[in-house]
């Protein structure tokens, strides 16, 4: 997908607020306009084809104190990640660390069962289980996170009055959650590892794109007045997103 829509890239070196950085400068054939992105790979400006490389290093320069403020936040984002990092039979569930046990048994039959129980996700299965018990956890993990989904959707489209055509529990890797043009709702499981109100922000999020197609302030003003932990879900996500994405870690 990336090839059909960005042509080249090329590495320049700027001052930024008097530091000299490296960013990297890409000609998008979709983008509208220029615009800065800021990642855990660093700077990125975003010019459009056919317009010139200077006016993607000017448009930084008029904006290099919004810019040096976001890649500092990045870093520190990055480093709070790197200090917190869970260790191996632990993950986060619904906002909380969560143990995770694995019981192993010669004479257990069929596949993995998974439960929550006093407060730890135990794992039970057999000496010889062929399905990873990392695939057996995701596994439940997505049917924990559409039993939520569906149960915090339901009383928001009764009262937006529109259904979604479906619902699906996915594993996107750049967005939370998405409302197609024909009224499909998609999620990111790892969602289930958030605390409630912010799931259930995303969801009112979509949802809302059910009857408001565009972020108008009709728009925010409709998902405020759905989800009254509107913007404290949204800075948990800006604080913890990199602990979502952690990869699962189970102690064999």
């Amino acid at each position: 997908m990336r090839s059909n829509t960005q042509r080249s890239s090329t590495l320049h070196h700027v001052s930024l607020c008097e530091q000299e950085i490296e960013c990297r400068l890409t000609r998008s054939t979709v983008a509208k306009k220029v615009r800065i992105k800021i990642s855990r790979g660093g700077l990125e400006i975003v010019v459009p084809e056919g317009r010139q490389a200077d006016e993607g290093l000017k448009f930084l320069q008029e904006n290099q104190r919004w810019a040096a403020a976001q890649l500092e936040r990045s870093k520190r984002l990055q480093a709070i990640h790197r200090l917190v990092k869970r260790p191996a039979g632990e993950i986060l569930y619904r906002g909380e660390s969560t143990p995770i046990k694995v019981l192993r048994a010669d004479a257990w039959q069929g596949s993995s069962r998974i439960k929550l129980e006093n407060g730890e996700i135990t794992i039970r299965c057999g000496n010889r289980d062929q399905l990873s018990l990392t695939r057996s956890l995701e596994n439940w993990l997505r049917k924990q996170a559409r039993e939520q989904i569906k149960g915090f959707l339901r009383p928001v489209a009764t009262r937006l009055h529109r259904e979604p055509n479906s619902v699906y529990v996915m594993g996107q890797r750049t967005k939370w959650g998405n409302c197609s043009a024909l009224g499909n709702l998609s999620f990111n499981w790892r969602l289930i590892m958030a605390p409630d109100f912010v799931l259930r922000y995303l969801v009112v999020h979509e949802a809302v794109h059910l009857a408001i197609p565009d972020h108008s302030r009709k728009y925010w003003l409709t998902v405020q007045s759905l989800c009254r932990e509107t913007e404290q879900a949204r800075r948990w996500l800006v604080a913890n997103q990199l602990r979502l994405t952690e990869p699962l870690l189970i102690s064999q």
